[in-house]
């Protein structure tokens, strides 16, 4: 049976109500933001899930942090994992679809790791649906809420699969959004990348900059650069 809950150096992260569990790709998508985010600024959570990107951005910025859910179960314990972390008094969740939502403020930044397994074969389970599926948010919806929700001067941040990256940064360009940096994701050296983390603005930022991760070594062991990425959260780092 797996672990109902992940435990990090400075909170934990109930998630077996949740379709989508802790997974490495989303804490390298919240440790690399927790990295770029400037302090003092509103950032929103599209999709927030379990509330994992929410505390690993609250953990590390001076920030009020944001995070709306659509799931009831998901919403549920996302609002137990944030009532039992050091920061819920700079956090506020909602729920509902973001879509449609009118939330209080425009963002600074907003992060999303959105469903992406558009057009692929899909679960009996409508919760993992929801998660996993661009049907109930397609990134053209997405790409209309952030432009709805983010201040002329913000900037947001999306973690997709490496094959859909050139297809959503021209949708983002025909809104106005241009790429100003990238993280390119893939297991090891040998591996082709199979993720990509992309952070654009409102601003054509020239030369756009690009980086590589490997998540390990040839020998299995996790690299330098994902041990210094992620040791203010993982346990054994």
């Amino acid at each position: 049976m797996p672990n109902p809950y992940f435990q990090f150096k400075q909170f934990t992260v109930h998630h077996d109500q949740c379709a989508m569990k802790v997974c490495t790709d989303a804490s390298i998508l919240g440790a690399w933001f927790a990295q770029k985010i400037r302090p003092y600024t509103y950032v929103l959570d599209v999709g927030a899930g379990s509330g994992l990107l929410m505390l690993m951005l609250a953990q590390k910025i001076r920030a009020r942090v944001h995070g709306i859910e659509k799931d009831l179960s998901s919403f549920r314990q996302l609002k137990h994992n944030i009532n039992h972390c050091n920061w819920k008094d700079k956090i506020r969740i909602f729920i509902g679809d973001a879509r449609s939502f009118v939330f209080p403020v425009k963002y600074d930044f907003i992060i999303c790791n959105p469903p992406f397994y558009e057009n692929d074969l899909k679960s009996p389970d409508e919760q993992k649906n929801l998660a996993k599926h661009s049907s109930d948010l397609s990134l053209e919806q997405l790409l209309q809420l952030i432009q709805t929700n983010l201040k002329d001067n913000g900037s947001f941040g999306v973690l997709l699969p490496y094959r859909r990256a050139e297809k959503f940064e021209s949708l983002a360009n025909s809104y106005g959004f241009h790429l100003s940096e990238k993280l390119l994701i893939r297991q090891t050296p040998r591996h082709n990348f199979f993720r990509v983390i992309q952070h654009f603005t409102r601003f054509k930022v020239e030369p756009v900059q690009s980086h590589e991760l490997s998540i390990q070594k040839e020998d299995g062991k996790f690299s330098g650069e994902f041990v210094d990425l992620l040791k203010d959260y993982y346990l054994n780092f």
